[in-house]
C-alpha cells in the first residue's frame, strides 16, 4: 500500500510537472508567432514565398549579358536566394553573391582592360634592372625551361598573375569570408577536374581562387590547384550546371544560356572552325541534359546574342542589353516571382551583410609555396606595419616581386594570427624550370645584298643561393657570334651590392671605307676574362667598376687580301653607369635609357696600347596622346686611340646617320643627336591580340673626327629617315628609308632588336 501511494504521487506529480512544460511550450509557440508576424511586419517580406535561384553559365565575353539579366531581375523585383556560376557565369555571379552591385559589374565591364588582365608581362616599371637587359636583348615572347637536360613547356600560354591580383583586388572585402554561403547570396562555382574529368563545385574557400579556377581556358592559361585538384574551366563539363542548383534548397531555378551557338554548314570551312566546332557539340550536349533537368516552373533565359564572339571582351558591354530583352521576354513568366516595393527592401536589407575588414596590417611576409619565409624576398617589399589595408598597394607589391621573374605567379592575402590582421605574399616557383631559356632573333637587310642574321638564346637560373645569385650565359649565332657567361651574386640579403665574374669571346665585323666606298671588311675576334663588382640602383639602373684581361684578331674577310692580319693583346679597366626607365623597351612612350661608359686601357694590365674612351648614349622619351618623340644622343671620345683600330667608333645605318651604310664613318671621336617621333596608328590584329602599328620619322646630325679640335657644328653631316613599325612578338620590325646628305639614301628591314 505504502509502495501504491508513492507511486500514485510520482505520477501525480510528473501529470502536473507535463501539464506546466506544456503550458510553457503553447506560450513560448505563442509568443514566437507573435514574433514572427512581429518580424513579417517588420520586413515586410512575403512569408512562404519561393525561393529563387539563378545558373549563370559560360561563354567568354558573351556572358556579360549576365549583368542585363540581373538589372532586370532586379527592376522586377524579384529576389535570388542562391547563384551557381561558371566560367564568365562564375564572376559575375561570384562578385554579384558578395555584394557588388549590378551597376559596379556594368562599370567593371565597360572600363576592363581584358587584354591586360590576360596577361603575364609585368609593367616595366615593376622589372629590375637586370630583367629589363633581358627584355630588351631577348625580346622574343617565349621562354621554356630545361630540367634534368630535358625542355619544360609551362603548363599555360599564361600563368594568370595580372587577373589573380585583379580578382584580389574585386574579392578583398569578403576574403576573410571562406564559406560561401555567407555571402549576400550563398554560391556556388564551378570547375573542371583534369584528373577526374567531373565538375567540381566549389562553395568554400577563396573566392578569387575559386573564380579563377572556373574561368581557366586548358592550355591559355595554367590550371589551379586546389584541394590537391588540378582544376581549369568549369564550361568543359558542366557549362549551366542545373544540377547544382538542384541541390541548394530553392523552389524556382532561372537558367541563363549564353554559349556560342554551333556553326552553320556552309561555315564549317577550315580545320579551325571543325575543331571548334567539335569543343562546341561536346559542351553543348552536357548543357542540353542540364537544360533538360529543368523543371516546369523553372525558367530558361537566352539572350538573343547572334555570333558575338567570346572572346570579343573589348565589346562585351554591347550584350548587356540582349540579356535584358531576353529577360523582359519572360516577364509573363517572372511575375509570380515579384515582390512589391516593400517586401524588396526589405529582402535586400535582410541579405546585406556588414564587412568588417580591419583598417591596417599589423604585419606583413613573403613565403614560398611550402610555407617558408623568405627573408631575401621581403628586403623588395616596400611595406610597413600599421599601413592602411590598399589592395592597390597590395597589388603593385605582389608584381613588385613578379617582376624579378624568378616566379610562376606571387599572390596576396590576408590572414588572421592570434587577433592581428596581416597580409601574406605567396611566391610560386616556375613548374617549368629551375633554368630558363629567352629567344632573341635579328634580322636586318639593306636591299644591296648586305643580310644580318642572328640567333641569339639566353640561359638563366635564378636563386643559385639563398642571397639570390643567378647564373647568366649567352649564345649567339650568325653575323656577330658570341658565347658569354656571367655570375652575378649580391654580396648580403639586405645589400645592393655585387661581384660578378665573366667571360666573353666574340666577332664582329668593321668594315673599311675609302670616301665613300667599302674597300674590306675586318673580322675582329676577342676573348676576355673579367671581373666586375658594382651596385644595383633600384630597379632604374646599376654602377659597375671591373677589370678585363684578354686577346684578339683581326683578319680580312672582304676585300684585298694584302691588308694584313692583326693580333692584340687588351687589358684595362672601366667603370660603367647604365639607366633604363623606359616604359617599354621597343616604342616606350616615356623614360630614360643610357649608358656612360669609362673605359681604361693600360700595359700594366695586359694591354699592347694605352689609351682612354669615354662613350655616351643617352635617350630620352616623352609623349603627347598616341604622338611620341625620342631625343638621343650618342657621343665618344678617346686619348691616345687614334691608331687603335678596335677602339674607333663606327656611324652609319639606322637612326645613326640613316643616309649612309652602317659603318661607313669610324673614328677615335664620333657623334650624333637625334630626334625621332613615331605616331601609334593602330593595331594589325583585333580582339585580346594586339600587334601596334607605328609610322614615323627622324632627322639626325653627327660625324666623326680624327681630333677633338675638329670637332664643331660647321662639319655635322646631316640625315634622316622615314619608317614604318611593328611591335611584334619576335621584337619590333622596322622598314625604313634613310636619306643622307648629299642625296645618298639607305633602305632597311630590321626584324628584332635594333643593331647597337
Amino acid at each position: 500500500m505504502i509502495y501504491k501511494s508513492q507511486q500514485v504521487r510520482i505520477r501525480s506529480l510528473a501529470l502536473a510537472l507535463a501539464l506546466t512544460i506544456a503550458t510553457c511550450l503553447v506560450s513560448n509557440n505563442v509568443a514566437a508567432q507573435d514574433a514572427l508576424v512581429g518580424l513579417d511586419e517588420q520586413n515586410h517580406e512575403r512569408p512562404n514565398r519561393l525561393r529563387v535561384g539563378v545558373v549563370l553559365g559560360g561563354g567568354g565575353a558573351r556572358g556579360a549579358a549576365h549583368v542585363g539579366v540581373l538589372q532586370e531581375l532586379e527592376r522586377m523585383h524579384i529576389p535570388i536566394d542562391a547563384i551557381v556560376g561558371t566560367s564568365i557565369g562564375a564572376i559575375v555571379g561570384g562578385l554579384y553573391s558578395s555584394g557588388m552591385g549590378t551597376a559596379e559589374l556594368e562599370q567593371l565591364i565597360a572600363t576592363l582592360d581584358w587584354a591586360e588582365a590576360l596577361s603575364d608581362t609585368p609593367e616595366r616599371s615593376d622589372l629590375s634592372f637586370r630583367r629589363k637587359q633581358d627584355d630588351r636583348e631577348f625580346p622574343v615572347n617565349l621562354e621554356l625551361g630545361l630540367r634534368d637536360g630535358e625542355l619544360q613547356l609551362p603548363q599555360g600560354v599564361i600563368q594568370g598573375q595580372k587577373l589573380d591580383l585583379l580578382l584580389r583586388e574585386l574579392t578583398i572585402d569578403v576574403s576573410n569570408v571562406k564559406d560561401f554561403d555567407y555571402f549576400q547570396i550563398p554560391f556556388r562555382a564551378i570547375a573542371s577536374d583534369l584528373v577526374s574529368g567531373r565538375p567540381y563545385v566549389m562553395g568554400e574557400g577563396d573566392l578569387a581562387t575559386a573564380i579563377r579556377a572556373s574561368m581557366t581556358v586548358p592550355g591559355a592559361m595554367a590550371p589551379v590547384a586546389i584541394d590537391n585538384r588540378l582544376l581549369v574551366d568549369g564550361g568543359l563539363v558542366g557549362n549551366l550546371a542545373v544540377s547544382v542548383m538542384q541541390q541548394m534548397n530553392v523552389d524556382v531555378i532561372i537558367a541563363v544560356d549564353v554559349e556560342f551557338p554551333l556553326y552553320r554548314l556552309e561555315e564549317l570551312t577550315s580545320a579551325l572552325a571543325i575543331s571548334e566546332q567539335v569543343l562546341t557539340i561536346l559542351i553543348r550536349n552536357e548543357t542540353l541534359r542540364q537544360i533538360e533537368r529543368l523543371g516546369e516552373r523553372d525558367i530558361l533565359i537566352t539572350p538573343d546574342l547572334g555570333t558575338f564572339a567570346s572572346t570579343d571582351f573589348v565589346n562585351s558591354i554591347d550584350t548587356l542589353q540582349p540579356g535584358i530583352l531576353a529577360t523582359q521576354a519572360k516577364a509573363d513568366r517572372l511575375r509570380h516571382l515579384s515582390l512589391d516595393d516593400a517586401e524588396y527592401a526589405s529582402h535586400l536589407a535582410a541579405r546585406r551583410t556588414e564587412t568588417r575588414r580591419p583598417q591596417t596590417i599589423d604585419f606583413f611576409r613573403v613565403v614560398d609555396e611550402s610555407g617558408e619565409s623568405v627573408e631575401q624576398l621581403e628586403k623588395h617589399l616596400q611595406l610597413n606595419t600599421g599601413d592602411p589595408i590598399d589592395p592597390q598597394k597590395f597589388s603593385a607589391e605582389a608584381n613588385r616581386l613578379f617582376g624579378l621573374r624568378a616566379f610562376e605567379k606571387v599572390e596576396y592575402q590576408l590572414v588572421e594570427e592570434q587577433g592581428k590582421t596581416g597580409v601574406e605574399f605567396a611566391t610560386s616557383a616556375r613548374s617549368w624550370g629551375p633554368t630558363y631559356l629567352r629567344f632573341g632573333l635579328s634580322i636586318e637587310d639593306d636591299f644591296e645584298g648586305s643580310t644580318g642574321f642572328n640567333f641569339a638564346t639566353r640561359l638563366w637560373q635564378p636563386g643559385v643561393n639563398r642571397l639570390g645569385g643567378e647564373w647568366r650565359s649567352d649564345l649567339r649565332i650568325g653575323t656577330l657570334p658570341l658565347l658569354a657567361s656571367e655570375f652575378y651574386q649580391p654580396v648580403s640579403l639586405d645589400s645592393h651590392f655585387f661581384v660578378a665574374p665573366n667571360i666573353e669571346l666574340s666577332q664582329r665585323n668593321f668594315d673599311s671605307f675609302v670616301v665613300d666606298d667599302a674597300i674590306a671588311r675586318l673580322r675582329v675576334s676577342e676573348a676576355r676574362l673579367g671581373l666586375d663588382v658594382g651596385a644595383a640602383l633600384s630597379r632604374w639602373g646599376e654602377f659597375r667598376l671591373g677589370a678585363y684581361y684578354g686577346a684578339g684578331n683581326a683578319r680580312v674577310k672582304v676585300g684585298d687580301p694584302g691588308i694584313p692580319n692583326l693580333s692584340f693583346d687588351i687589358g684595362g679597366a672601366f667603370a660603367r653607369l647604365q639607366i633604363d626607365s623606359f616604359d617599354d623597351a621597343n616604342f616606350p612612350r616615356h623614360g630614360t635609357r643610357g649608358e656612360i661608359l669609362w673605359n681604361l686601357s693600360r700595359h700594366g694590365l695586359g694591354a699592347d696600347d694605352n689609351y682612354e674612351i669615354l662613350e655616351i648614349d643617352m635617350n630620352s622619351a616623352f609623349s603627347r596622346g598616341k604622338s611620341t618623340f625620342v631625343a638621343g644622343i650618342d657621343f665618344a671620345t678617346s686619348q691616345n686611340a687614334d691608331a687603335v683600330v678596335q677602339a674607333h667608333v663606327p656611324l652609319g645605318g639606322f637612326l645613326r646617320l640613316s643616309g649612309l651604310e652602317r659603318g661607313q664613318l669610324s673614328g677615335p671621336h664620333a657623334g650624333v643627336m637625334r630626334l625621332v617621333y613615331y605616331r601609334r596608328i593602330g593595331d594589325s590584329a583585333g580582339g585580346l591580340i594586339e600587334v601596334p602599328v607605328y609610322v614615323g620619322a627622324s632627322i639626325e646630325a653627327g660625324n666623326v673626327w680624327q681630333s677633338r679640335d675638329d670637332i664643331e657644328f660647321d662639319s655635322l653631316l646631316t640625315n634622316g629617315s622615314v619608317f614604318f613599325g611593328l611591335d611584334t612578338y619576335l621584337g619590333p620590325v622596322f622598314l625604313a628609308a634613310g636619306f643622307a646628305e648629299g642625296g645618298g639614301t639607305n633602305f632597311y628591314l630590321f626584324i628584332g632588336a635594333l643593331p647597337d
